[in-house]
């Protein structure tokens, strides 16, 4: 029974020659060869095409325009008989395999093979013939008997039609003169989401563009994309790709160096004939630019893809090396990624999973995903690592013994006499001092907070810490309008339910704005990491506190409500100075003006010193630490000022007979300062 199967199914050679998979066109027939033939591979319309001859097995499909002109030959075997053959059409690479019998043909794999039209001699004649048992599977579909004929035609669907290297230089093209042109107002992200559409488009026709060889690079202007074509083995090796060297620019070059086990991972994934691996060289970040307006090194974009494959969590990083001019000193060179915000339609850079290593005049970016990468540009302060450390501990020192003297304050103004002319200039220092003794004890805390768990509980803590640092703000702009009321305005004056409108304004402004915020956006609160970076190694770290995630809230609410509160001190400092030179006839005069000038200094002028954190070099460290020593120390200092005045007070009781005089000391009866 076995030999009698044996003989039955001799005749049909290689009949087992349809084990391939994973392919999206299948055409497989029987081929009675009855004298020496060929397989003969040449252009055609946009369609498969199977003609069988006795003299050769043509096959037809669309050629790049300057191989129309030519064609491939391929000997069939010289025995004759029945042969199964089946022609498999790979769309991912855009190839061709036919299996005949026994022997297996990559159809137009080798160009140098291919034959010029002209050299042969005249065709010879040709006798169709129809081909037997024809089955046919599209698309993974159904296995689609057909009858016998001499020739088949397979139209070519939208997806499958033939991409040509002019269709490239098209659309890159459009894309250039689109990034070209100046935005329009109020176009914002909308345009770069249509802009980042264009570019989703052009990779789609970069995965099916017909190549001439392995590689080939398109673009002439702000857009480059480049093709690498590479084919799968048993032992995958890794890619290094070299841009061309370019000068004028911040950056001069880049190289990548893709890991072997990218290729084995997607070698694991699916079956393919070939990788395809797409490499985008953008000058240009308008389609990437997030709401921070961040900036790249040189506008230099490079994006890195395998086709129809989504790599991420590679055991060993995508190197990408950038060449560049030596960066400034206070510039930090950041390895970032673009994550893109499909619900919002914008996007943001990311550094996770990037490790960044500097040295002179590269940057190397080691990351375990493909996409589209930048060099990032922050801004650092030109101040060692040690420098840091000093502040911060200086910081933490002072916020605990300011919090602690702003208590002690506190008390201490609750148990004084409780005149009329008296309680309201003691209350609004008590309102400013439990303002920043709130101030100080949530930023104590916050970085604590920020390394739980619980987001919920950042969220209130960040929200909490805005508001004490709006309440400072505005006590201090308080206190500056109860400075001036009490020596530019008619002494004694009374005001119905005064304590309660300054309340309302010093505690009640600061939050609207914090709700208004929150409500706006409850994720304007939560962690915030602020990148530290030391200058040893080029290492870096994150320091996260609970505090506004948005830094355009905080350049708009709190560098603004502080530049106005600044503004107002100081003009009201400067009237009140002139007003006493100008009343006081007795002396004293310098007395009085440098205990208003140190009051007004301990209330908020010395935060202006913050403004001076975007200079450089000594004069700038000096500042920070100036900013740093009084600020911190600020509920201490106002302690220390209080104090003084009233053992300057008690030593001078003379004092008193001169009213002007009076008005400033704090144990008087008559005082206005408390």
């Amino acid at each position: 029974m076995k030999v009698l199967l044996l003989l039955l199914l001799s005749p049909l050679q290689g009949v087992g020659a349809s084990g391939h998979r994973e392919e999206d066109f299948c055409f497989c027939g029987d081929r009675n060869q009855t004298q020496n033939s060929s397989v003969i591979y040449e252009h055609g319309p946009a369609t498969i095409t199977i003609e069988n001859t006795a003299q050769a097995l043509i096959i037809k499909r669309p050629f790049l325009p300057n191989r129309r002109n030519s064609y491939y030959k391929y000997s069939l075997p010289p025995a004759l008989g029945r042969y199964r053959f089946c022609l498999y059409w790979f769309k991912a690479n855009r190839t061709l395999r036919l299996v005949y019998g026994k022997q297996s043909f990559l159809l137009g794999g080798d160009l140098s093979s291919s034959i010029t039209r002209g050299k042969e001699s005249q065709k010879t004649e040709r006798t169709s013939t129809p081909i037997f048992n024809v089955s046919c599977i599209s698309n993974g579909g159904k296995n689609t008997s057909l009858d016998s004929a001499s020739e088949y035609f397979f139209p070519a669907s939208p997806e499958s039609m033939p991409v040509w290297e002019q269709d490239v230089e098209e659309q890159l093209t459009a894309l250039d003169s689109l990034i070209a042109q100046p935005p329009a107002p109020a176009a914002g992200a909308t345009e770069q989401q249509m802009l980042r559409r264009k570019l989703g488009e052009l990779e789609k026709t970069l995965a099916k563009v017909e190549l001439e060889g392995q590689n080939q690079t398109f673009g002439k202007a702000t857009v480059h994309a480049t093709v690498l074509r590479v084919q799968p083995t048993w032992a995958p090796r890794h890619l290094a790709f070299a841009s061309q060297r370019e000068e004028g620019g911040e950056v001069h070059g880049f190289v990548v160096d893709l890991p072997s086990s990218l290729f084995v991972t997607a070698k694991e994934r699916e079956e393919v004939v070939e990788h395809r691996v797409l490499l985008m060289d953008i000058s240009s970040q308008t389609m990437f630019q997030d709401e921070n307006s961040s900036h790249v090194l040189g506008d230099k974009v490079i994006g890195i893809s395998l086709v129809d494959t989504v790599v991420a969590n590679l055991s060993d990083p995508v190197v990408l090396t950038f060449f560049h001019d030596q960066l400034p000193r206070n510039v930090t060179p950041l390895c970032v990624f673009w994550q893109e915000d499909t619900t919002a339609g914008s996007g943001s850079w990311d550094s996770y999973g990037c490790a960044t290593a500097t040295g002179g005049s590269q940057t190397d970016c080691r990351c375990n995903h493909l996409t589209y990468f930048a060099v990032l540009m922050v801004s650092s302060p030109e101040i060692a690592y040690i420098h840091r450390d000093y502040l911060s501990i200086i910081t933490y020192i002072g916020c605990l013994i300011s919090a602690l003297a702003s208590i002690c304050t506190i008390v201490f103004l609750y148990f004084r006499s409780k005149q009329r002319d008296q309680i309201t200039s003691m209350h609004i220092h008590m309102n400013l001092l439990g303002a920043i003794f709130l101030l100080d004890v949530t930023f104590l805390i916050s970085e604590h907070l920020a390394s739980s768990s619980n987001e919920a509980v950042c969220r209130a803590g960040g929200l909490f810490l805005h508001f004490s640092l709006l309440s400072c703000l505005t006590w201090m702009g308080i206190e500056g309008y109860n400075l001036y009321r009490l020596v530019i305005e008619v002494f004694n004056a009374y005001h119905d339910h005064f304590l309660l409108k300054l309340c309302l304004v010093g505690w009640g402004l600061p939050f609207f704005c914090v709700m208004l915020i929150f409500l706006a956006s409850w994720t304007n609160y939560g962690p915030f990491s602020i990148p530290v970076y030391e200058s040893v190694g080029g290492k870096s770290t994150n320091a996260t506190i609970c505090w506004i995630t948005s830094p355009l809230i905080h350049n708009v609410v709190n560098l603004g409500l502080f530049s106005l509160v600044f503004l107002f001190n100081s003009v009201m400092l400067g009237a009140m100075i002139r007003e006493i030179l100008r009343q006081n006839k007795k002396g004293h005069k310098l007395k009085h003006v440098l205990a208003l000038f140190g009051l007004s200094i301990l209330l908020g002028i010395p935060w202006v010193l913050v403004f001076f954190s975007f200079t450089s070099g000594v004069f700038r460290l000096v500042s920070l630490y100036i900013f740093t020593i009084i600020n911190s120390l600020q509920g201490f200092l106002i302690f220390l000022w209080y104090w003084t005045m009233v053992l300057q007070a008690r030593k001078s009781p003379d004092s008193q007979s001169s009213s002007d005089s009076v008005k400033l000391q704090p144990n008087s009866s008559q005082s206005h300062l408390g």
